[in-house]
């Protein structure tokens, strides 16, 4: 697989995911239609875009790529029309998030290791690629971002980069790599929401 035909991949089912997160909490605050294809517009797009500016590929795939737009905006409306049925799942925003964040996660990642920067760097981009989105939903809702005030939320997204990142040194297959590494992601994401796992803290504090 091409490495951008896998970076299209990711961000398309991340922006999906994220999109359906922003327009689920836009529902929630009882805006009208065009605020919640605005949230979830936004929020769809918001990890990739600020990944390829940091990455100086610009204009963005978002703003080149209208399929993203489409994805996204289409997420606001599958949510206006059957938001209740996501509203059936325990804590559905929460569970978003988890999914975009896996997938927003290892394609920063991966499109940052294949612009050249090394390993770290790229972990980093792969984590500040993840949380863009949430961050930004958080925000434009009014509400304190979840990377924040919730413990394993940053940290999954690290860890799902640093096994991509791992598996990409190892020259191993991608596809099943990015998977394990989505999968990783998600289930730390929602196992520290259902098992209240906390980050260590200092002993004194």
């Amino acid at each position: 697989m091409a490495d951008m035909t896998l970076v299209d991949m990711l961000d398309i089912v991340g922006t999906f995911a994220f999109g359906l997160s922003g327009a689920t909490v836009a529902i929630r605050k009882d805006l009208d239609l065009f605020g919640i294809l605005v949230l979830s517009a936004s929020v769809g797009v918001a990890g990739g875009t600020m990944r390829d500016v940091l990455l100086g590929d610009v204009p963005p795939d978002s703003l080149k790529d209208v399929r993203l737009l489409l994805v996204a905006s289409s997420a606001g409306l599958a949510a206006f029309f059957l938001g209740h049925r996501l509203e059936k799942l325990r804590r559905p925003v929460m569970l978003l998030d988890a999914v975009g964040l896996g997938f927003f996660a290892v394609a920063g990642c991966h499109k940052a290791l294949t612009h050249g920067l090394p390993p770290l760097a790229a972990i980093l981009l792969g984590v500040m690629t993840g949380v863009g989105g949430g961050v930004l939903r958080d925000m434009m809702a009014a509400e304190i971002p979840r990377v924040l005030r919730e413990d394993v939320y940053a940290a999954a997204a690290l860890a799902g980069a640093a096994a991509y990142a791992a598996a990409f040194h190892f020259a191993l297959p991608l596809l099943p790599a990015a998977i394990a590494a989505i999968v990783l992601t998600v289930a730390l994401r929602v196992g520290a929401e259902h098992f209240g796992w906390r980050l260590p803290r200092a002993p004194w504090s």
